[in-house]
């Protein structure tokens, strides 16, 4: 047994929505089979986006999403993606299975995703091999509503009114495959592309600076020391005049022994799922340690953290071409998931930001096409079950005693995982028991509050391996049975490897 102390009247840090957003690259079958389609594709489209997609994510309150990469920001060149798709030139995506890119979907059709999905657009510049007059225009282009030379071409591609474009990327991973450099360097060439990344109309961009490998804290260190000017605000919605808002940084759980050997997505044994959950569980550290030398060079928090590709990353099914990073979904995805979220919640002081890799057939996806089919992987239902906490005041949670754990290599994991936040007079707890074999049975003393009815809902399945099909589907939501509330004292048994999820109404 677990005993914790939840404090539901001590409201703390906002948990931004922003935190569950998401990420579409041009890799593999993200974006082609995924999200497009093409308007004369027998699978329900409208303007050739994927309808089932759509509605999916729109069911899920998907609060932004990331494009053109990752990876393949560095090498797309806007102009390239608008005007009549049958004058649109090809490209070669080296970074991703060496294909073909025929520039199918570009601003416009991504655009109208985001407004089907009602998701803000997260727009990563080219800072690699393009320039900052590209950036430049590609930004005017966007959002810019007079006479100018790229809105008239905007409105010559169809487009009369401005988008708005809140969220603006420096580049990606440029110390990798967006450039090669150092962390000086980058600085450098990030204040040149942000004091040119202008704000048109009553467009605010939220400039996020391409950011760290994991623990790399020395990398955030320069990008602080380096910010220019004055350090501006640091929450999502607003805008400072410092050449960017934020910085970000990528983290990916990966088991294997090296990048050629990650290991399978769906074959494991119980020691590889326990070091599966020690690699997420280092997300914690990895938070606070960023945190930390954020906190001073910005004692304020005007700056923002932002972990905008994050997920497990295991071998390709076999038969899958290398490049596209397909990958299988199970039970132990949706665990690692659950666990990086109550980590978000509790860093919700600094994170404002945080995308998943990737949304649709690609690391650890939302959604899996299979021709006309649609699945929803275990991670979906993370998402879905957490939808309450999207603004939410987060709650401090306390275990007292002794945390459920056991010895992983010379790692101790805890087995348990929880988080808890309030909006709208209802509370929202989630329950993580990491433990392969055995339940866990949690009380709960919610202290300050008086609690009103309670109901749950479960993600388990028969094995940690289970995974979802278009013929069989093993990992689904289902109302969580063994939940109680007797005074202020809330009582919950989950079954082994689990997520739950309970909420209830509170009064004073």
């Amino acid at each position: 047994m677990v005993r914790a102390v939840l404090e539901a009247d001590l409201p703390g840090p906002r948990i931004n929505r922003h935190l569950y957003g998401h990420f579409a690259e041009h890799l593999g079958r993200c974006v082609y089979g995924g999200f497009w389609v093409g308007e004369d594709s027998e699978v329900p489209n409208e303007g050739g986006l994927r309808l089932d997609v759509v509605e999916a994510l729109r069911a899920l309150d998907i609060p932004n999403l990331r494009w053109p990469g990752g990876c393949f920001a560095d090498t797309y060149h806007w102009r390239d993606g608008v005007g009549p798709r049958e004058d649109r030139p090809t490209m070669v995506n080296s970074h991703w299975g060496d294909v073909v890119e025929d520039n199918s979907f570009g601003t416009h059709e991504f655009m109208a995703l985001c407004e089907l999905l009602g998701a803000d657009p997260y727009v990563s510049a080219n800072v690699g091999s393009g320039t900052v007059r590209e950036a430049a225009e590609w930004i005017e282009y966007l959002t810019r509503a007079d006479d100018s030379p790229m809105a008239r071409l905007r409105r010559e591609n169809g487009r009369d009114e401005p988008w708005r474009v809140p969220f603006w990327g420096l580049g990606n991973e440029p110390w990798g495959c967006g450039g090669g450099m150092g962390s000086g360097a980058y600085a450098e060439l990030a204040r040149q592309y942000g004091t040119y990344s202008l704000d048109h109309g009553d467009n605010h961009l939220y400039r996020i600076a391409a950011g760290a490998a994991d623990a790399d804290y020395r990398w955030t260190e320069v990008l602080l020391q380096n910010l220019g000017r004055h350090l501006g605000v640091g929450e999502v919605t607003g805008h400072g005049t410092n050449t960017y808002q934020a910085v970000s940084f990528h983290h990916y759980t990966i088991v294997g022994d090296s990048w050629d050997a990650k290991g399978s997505a769906t074959r494991f044994d119980t020691d590889e799922y326990y070091r599966t959950m020690v690699k997420a569980a280092a997300i914690e550290r990895i938070l606070a340690g960023h945190a930390a030398v954020m906190d001073a060079y910005d004692p304020d928090r005007r700056v923002g953290l932002v972990l905008d590709e994050w997920g497990t990353w295991f071998d390709v099914e076999p038969g899958t071409n290398p490049g596209f990073l397909f990958q299988q979904n199970t039970l132990r995805d949706a665990l690692v998931a659950s666990v990086h979220f109550d980590a978000f919640h509790r860093h919700a002081d600094r994170l404002v930001m945080a995308n998943i890799a990737q949304t649709v057939n690609v690391l650890q996806a939302m959604l899996l096409t299979d021709g006309d089919a649609l699945v929803l992987t275990p991670s979906y239902h993370v998402f879905a079950m957490n939808k309450g906490h999207h603004d939410a005041a987060s709650l401090p949670l306390a275990v007292r005693g002794a945390t459920p754990s056991r010895t992983v290599g010379d790692t101790e994991l805890a087995t348990f995982s929880a988080s808890a936040s309030t909006k709208d007079g209802r509370v929202l707890v989630s329950l993580t028991n990491l433990d392969a074999t055995e339940p866990l049975v949690v009380e709960l003393d919610v202290r300050g509050v008086q609690v009103g009815s309670v109901e749950g809902h479960l993600l388990t399945a028969p094995e940690i391996s289970a995974h979802n099909t278009a013929t069989d589907t093993p990992v689904v939501v289902s109302d969580l049975q063994d939940v109680s509330v007797h005074g202020g004292l809330l009582r919950v048994t989950l079954p082994a490897h689990s997520f739950a999820t309970v909420g209830f109404a509170v009064s004073a």
